[in-house]
């Protein structure tokens, strides 16, 4: 630290600090054009200043970050997500006496000066170097302003942070030149405007307006003099006069503002008496960001928003152009969620599975012919506590969701059945449907190779009395394995793959279903609940399939509006055939398996699906206006839902039509309550006699040992109350660490 002559002269050392900092600063500022040559002082050397003249002469001033809004389709707010707290005021808005506090204790000649305060900068100086350190800092309210649009733009790299705010003599000659052009181009209001919509406030806020209501819950043009005092002397040191952390420190800096005031005039010394003599009355509002603030349990649909934007090119060519424009804010985003729905299939989840259960469950709604997601929720909250989780199971892995989805089971099958049927299979087609068979010796694929039956796979009904021969509408109702698994031994699977394809069926990591029996009949492969909502729904609209989307518009700070994905919608099968699915799932809900499902008061369809060791249940179905997956299991595959309490009820075993049925059945129910109710197109396909009866949902003997013939035995493909799919044998070139969330994936296996 330089130290006074002897005296009271200068050392030499702060005589050239004065004279260069004084000649530099009142050079430019007096000339406002190149800076004089101090080669003899190190300002003209490599890598210290660049030259006045090649500083660019625009200041480039990035949009200030605001806070981002998100909306549900009726205009309720779901949640609110920023990088910084800040919302964007006019001066109007501002309170008079926030405007003066500033004033005067950051910049009290700033009305007077020009870009630079001459006299303030000698001011300093003098102090400064008496002192011997520096204890009065010489920048004006324009000087600042630059220096935090520097910040601004730097955003939250570190780097560019540390660039911006370095005290170097090549940024503060940087900063001199803009704040020159800022003058002339702004004036003094629009620059007092600006800097107090961007200066930081501690506690996460940014601007005056997010301060005001995150120290007094209230807006900026209500504050009262001894609050605008307050804020305005916590500029300096945001963390050293932070009022919610030390109130005494804090009320000192804010009398030394208000004394400051009454100094300028801006006040009378009895307003800044009475102010100085009230104590700070705070009256936080802690900050509420981000989608762990979620409303009706949409964490998850929010974060599923923020993926879409981050992922759609819509939003931007890159995926840095899209983050620099979410992480900006300052949009008002409105989306597809439908409060109701939301709301009801949130109950629906809280009343059937507690978010401590072994297990959880994932909700879905979409509506047929949008693609609208209606609602989108789940048992276990989005968060980072105990029983929650940043995951959300309904969707795709590079959407935010599991690894690999997880196993459908039968509910698999309509996808079989409609291939079939698009193909000319009449919906009245039979199969001899044995109790237990092999695979069949080959199955044909899109490539022309056949799948063969290296490995004697087999598989079985749930009970020996399931045997046929059976229609497709009792095979349907009854979810008969051996029924399907001839079906799709007869037109082979390439028909299979391309119906997926055409509903956009995939498996959760987002490749295609893989080419064998089990994925192609028995869902033995990971699959998304929105994925299968979605899937469904095409049978709703009459075979039109059309993509989901959650984002009905968005609009920027200034009104106007950005382009928003569509959903695209297209034939993947002809309407007799989904009328025929249709009339055939409808089957299942008035007497089948998903009879506890069904819903009294319009038409309604849908699928049961229980895969193999009961680790997956599920309950796929739609009317036709709206379109919903139910999904229950263990998200890491590890629980097997016997002898297990789910919601507060004890199951012995948990079946597809039993556990996600009911879930299913109150979502929808609440989600419809006051809407039309529309009818299927029905499509005449008689009703055969049963052969057998229906399994009985309680008989604890009800998932019989088979009696094979060798080989793998596969159990049932889920449906009726049954375990559905198959049991999945390692793939060798996969490999799943314990815990990783997600079901099986396909493999080259039966």
């Amino acid at each position: 630290m330089a130290k006074k002559r002897s005296g009271g002269g200068l050392t030499g050392t702060q005589q050239a600090a004065k004279f260069v900092g004084v000649s530099v600063l009142s050079g430019a500022v007096l000339a406002g054009i190149a800076l004089p040559a101090f080669g003899v002082l190190g300002l003209a050397a490599k890598g210290t200043v660049e030259g006045f003249d090649e500083i660019p002469a625009n200041l480039k001033t990035p949009p200030l970050s605001q806070r981002t809004s998100i909306l549900d389709a009726r205009g309720g707010q779901i949640a609110t997500v920023y990088s910084r707290d800040r919302t964007v005021v006019p001066l109007a808005d501002i309170s008079p006496y926030m405007q003066k506090a500033i004033v005067a204790i950051e910049d009290s000649r700033f009305y007077e000066h020009g870009a630079i305060d001459l006299k303030g900068v000698l001011r300093a100086l003098n102090k400064n170097a008496t002192s011997g350190g520096v204890a009065q800092g010489a920048s004006t309210l324009t000087q600042q302003y630059v220096k935090n649009v520097f910040v601004e733009e730097a955003g939250d790299d570190p780097d560019k942070v540390a660039e911006a705010t370095q005290q170097t003599l090549g940024r503060k000659v940087k900063e001199l030149k803009y704040a020159i052009q800022v003058e002339e181009e702004l004036g003094k209001k629009k620059i007092l405007e600006n800097y107090l919509n961007i200066t930081f406030f501690g506690q996460q806020a940014y601007g005056v307006e997010a301060a005001a209501k995150r120290y007094f819950s209230k807006p900026a043009k209500d504050l009262k003099l001894e609050e605008a005092a307050m804020l305005a002397g916590i500029v300096q040191s945001p963390s050293r006069y932070d009022p919610v952390n030390d109130a005494q420190e804090a009320k000192k800096r804010r009398d030394t503002v208000l004394q400051r005031m009454a100094d300028m005039k801006d006040v009378s010394q009895a307003e800044a008496d009475r102010a100085k003599a009230t104590p700070i009355k705070l009256k936080v509002s802690k900050p509420k960001n981000g989608c762990i603030t979620a409303v009706s349990g949409a964490g998850f649909f929010c974060d599923y928003v923020r993926e879409v934007f981050l992922s759609d090119p819509v939003f931007g060519k890159t995926k840095e152009e899209r983050a620099k424009l979410w992480n900006q804010g300052g949009l008002t985003v409105r989306t597809t969620l439908d409060p109701q729905a939301q709301q009801s299939a949130q109950a629906s989840i809280k009343n059937h599975v507690y978010q401590s259960d072994k297990v959880a469950t994932a909700v879905t709604l979409v509506q047929p012919g949008t693609g609208k997601i209606m609602a989108m929720g789940q048992s276990r909250p989005y968060g980072f506590g105990t029983n929650e989780t940043q995951i959300n199971f309904s969707v795709n892995k590079q959407m935010g969701g599991s690894n690999y989805g997880f196993p459908v089971g039968s509910t698999f099958k309509p996808f079989l059945a409609a291939a079939a049927i698009e193909g000319g299979k009449p919906p009245t087609q039979q199969y001899p449907s044995p109790f237990e068979m092999d695979y069949p010796t080959t199955v044909q694929t899109c490539s022309g190779k056949p799948w063969v039956n290296v490995n004697n796979e087999s598989l079985e009904n749930e009970n020996e009395s399931e045997h046929g021969p059976y229609p497709l509408k009792t095979a349907m109702e009854k979810s008969v394995n051996t029924y399907f698994v001839q079906m799709l031994g007869e037109i082979g699977m390439c028909p299979v793959a391309q119906m997926t394809d055409k509903l956009h069926v995939v498996q959760g990591n987002g490749a295609k279903l893989p080419m064998v029996p089990s994925a192609l009949t028995l869902g033995s492969t990971g699959i998304s609940p929105l994925n299968m909502a979605s899937a469904y729904a095409a049978f709703a609209n009459r075979g039109t399939y059309c993509t989901p989307v959650a984002i009905e518009s968005i609009k920027k700070p200034d009104g106007t509006a950005l382009p928003v994905p569509k959903s695209s919608c297209s034939q993947a099968m002809s309407q007799t055939t989904a009328d025929s699915i249709n009339t055939l799932l409808r089957g299942v809900t008035d007497s089948g398996t998903g009879a506890l499902a069904g819903l009294s008061d319009r038409d309604n369809a849908g699928k049961t699906g229980t895969t193999d060791q009961r680790k997956n249940a599920w309950f796929v179905g739609y009317t036709p206006n709206l379109s919903g997956a139910v999904w229950v299991g263990s998200p890491t595959q590890s629980v097997e839902m016997e002898n297990i309490t789910i919601g507060g009820v004890y199951k012995e075993k948990v079946y597809g039509g039993e556990v996600p049925g009911p879930i299913w059945k109150d979502a929808m129910t609440g989600a419809l309550s006051g809407l039309p109710a529309p009818n299927f197109v029905r499509v005449d396909i008689p009703d055969p006699q049963p052969k057998d009866p229906p399994a009985d949902t309680d008989d604890p003997d009800a998932n019989a040992k088979g009696k094979g013939k060798g080989g793998k035995k596969h159990r049932p493909g889920g449906g009726d109350n049954k375990p559905g799919g198959i049991t999945v044998p390692p793939n060798p070139n996969i490999s799943i660490p314990p815990g990783v969330i997600g079901g099986a994936i396909g493999g080259n296996w039966p």
